[in-house]
């Protein structure tokens, strides 16, 4: 099987600040990665440079056998990315956003009027379909982000902490729904802090630091080698002190007075 998602050397710069150290990475069609790292790791820049919203990189970047520079309309094409802050052009209605972004993607408007009803009603907003989003919530606007990010039916699905803002039941629906797309044969480039969320729906994790990639595998393989818990993997590889540390000092500020 072919890789549907191939980076080679990944590197990325931001003045003299050296955010990806050389990534190689081969991600296969209906596997759901787990990206995760700290604060500062690289995730989003190669989210980004996935998406084409970064192109100033070096090293080779290829999505279905596409370069994403050379080629990045044929990837977004498809590629489905829901990014974590819902910044919309919210004096527009949900009906109206997503059918800009349906005619962007080519959809016929038949098909897109009868996805966008059905999703936004799946998603409880049947009522606010043509409500300004200006007034809405946090958690409605990143709804109808994730309706936009799988309105064109992507093949491959990218999502930055997509949950935020979300009521548990909204959790609930999109971490179903993330398992059966992946069923399905789509592929899930999932970003979080969340990892008892990330645990769950993955099932290859790919832990970067620093600009590197410094665990890969499954939840299993990793808890094997390093810990109990996808978050005391996270911790033991990532911490630079202990979070016990961190906590005593915190404590003894308050302890001492």
């Amino acid at each position: 099987m072919n890789p549907i998602i191939s980076i080679k050397n990944l590197h990325k710069n931001y003045g003299d600040k050296q955010v990806l150290k050389g990534i190689n990475l081969d991600i296969y069609p209906g596997q759901v990665i787990g990206y995760i790292g700290p604060n500062g790791a690289g995730k989003s820049t190669t989210v980004k440079i996935l998406c084409g919203l970064i192109s100033d990189y070096t090293g080779a970047v290829t999505v279905k056998g596409f370069d994403v520079i050379k080629d990045s309309l044929a990837v977004k094409s498809i590629i489905g990315y829901v990014p974590e802050l819902a910044e919309l052009y919210d004096v527009l209605t949900p009906a109206e956003f997503l059918g800009f972004m349906a005619e962007l993607y080519n959809l016929p408007k038949s098909t897109a009027d009868d996805r966008i009803l059905k999703m936004l009603t799946a998603f409880g907003l049947e009522n606010n379909v043509n409500q300004r989003m200006d007034t809405f919530s946090k958690g409605m606007k990143q709804k109808v982000l994730l309706c936009s990010g799988l309105l064109h039916n992507p093949e491959i699905i990218i999502l930055d902490e997509p949950l935020s803002g979300l009521d548990a039941n909204n959790v609930i629906i999109v971490k179903e729904l993330i398992s059966r797309l992946a069923r399905e044969g789509k592929t899930i480039f999932y970003c979080s802090h969340m990892m008892d969320v990330v645990e769950k729906v993955s099932n290859r994790i790919i832990l970067i630091d620093n600009g590197t990639v410094i665990a890969d595998g499954t939840v299993e393989e990793l808890k094997q080698k390093q810990g109990d818990s996808l978050e005391k993997i996270f911790s033991n590889l990532t911490a630079k002190d202990s979070s016990g540390s961190v906590t005593d000092q915190l404590m003894n500020i308050f302890e001492n007075k």
